[in-house]
């Protein structure tokens, strides 16, 4: 599932009950942050996660007893060593939350959010009702949570690094597009179904508008030239961020050339990084698309803990 909003869908259809845990807020230190969520069937099937270990055992045999009887319930739970002795969970902190055995009912709710078409607003209130939840925020809700559209991720390339990256950061809930002129690697039995392929001459691909939310693009081309070639362009378009493969001394060369032949600006340059990825000494081409994709996420929360 590429996002939790699927996963009660595909519920629903199938027509299975299940309870909705939600972690509705923490204090002090916690295994899971506010808003995680999982799906608590009766045969003890999850679906999510709200931390694992004790908590979640708890929650579960709170989500059956739920299920049984057919009502919602709040729950507090101070993560001490008397709570979680035989787990080592000694986090200290306290986790509050919602467990909700009809969240089936409002399945045009989950529809839509799974659709993530557009930022909306939920939430649960007092009463223990799921609904769309307006501005301004009031008192009357338990939980609210606004969710976006995933950010898009443009891939130019299609060799063995965009083939390891592209798959990975599906699964981290990425908007992935792949950009090549070569037919024979920018395809579906190279890529997942769900990965879009732009394929044509660069020279057209390149100049395609970037979607109206967050965008992230990677370049990791077949070569130097390009990789040239695609920054020539995308340092011009307003990513949230941009990276490129290579070493610092092609960094060097490339920015040189750049500068010299007036492309790009110092400034615009800088927002470049390369090389792109975290430092983790990374060699074959899984653990390359490892740091890649976690530099990625590292700035996809650094993004959202920065918007009010």
């Amino acid at each position: 599932m590429s996002n939790f909003f699927q996963a009660v869908v595909s519920a629903i259809d199938e027509r299975v009950p299940f309870a909705l845990g939600i972690i509705s807020g923490i204090k002090g230190s916690s295994p899971q942050k506010k808003g995680a969520k999982a799906l608590f069937f009766a045969d003890g099937r999850i679906v999510g996660t709200l931390g694992g270990g004790c908590l979640e055992a708890e929650v579960r045999e709170r989500a059956r007893q739920a299920l049984l009887k057919q009502e919602p319930a709040e729950f507090d739970l101070v993560l001490d060593h008397d709570f979680g002795w035989d787990d080592g969970l000694i986090c200290g902190g306290k986790v509050s939350g919602v467990i909700l055995p009809h969240a089936a009912a409002v399945q045009g709710i989950w529809r839509e959010l799974a659709r993530r078409e557009q930022p909306r607003t939920w939430g649960v209130k007092k009463d223990y009702s799921i609904g769309w939840a307006a501005e301004p925020e009031d008192d009357e809700w338990l939980y609210r949570e606004t969710v976006s559209p995933p950010c898009a991720l443009w891939i130019g390339g299609s060799g063995h690094v965009a083939q390891a990256i592209a798959p990975l950061a599906q699964q981290l809930d990425f908007d992935v597009t792949v950009f090549d002129d070569r037919p024979a690697l920018a395809n579906h039995e190279r890529f997942p179904l769900t990965t879009r392929l732009r394929v044509d001459a660069w020279e057209k691909i390149l100049r395609d508008p970037l979607p109206s939310r967050p965008a992230f693009g990677v370049i990791v081309t077949r070569g130097h030239q390009h990789d040239a070639l695609v920054l020539r362009e995308w340092i011009h378009q307003p990513f949230a961020f941009l990276g490129m493969i290579g070493s610092s001394r092609k960094r060097r060369l490339i920015f040189s050339q750049f500068l010299q032949d007036k492309l790009a600006t110092e400034e615009q340059l800088n927002r470049v990084e390369s090389p792109v990825g975290l430092s983790i000494n990374a060699v074959s081409v899984p653990e390359i698309a490892v740091s890649i994709a976690a530099r990625l996420v590292q700035r996809r929360a650094e993004l959202t803990k920065a918007s009010p």
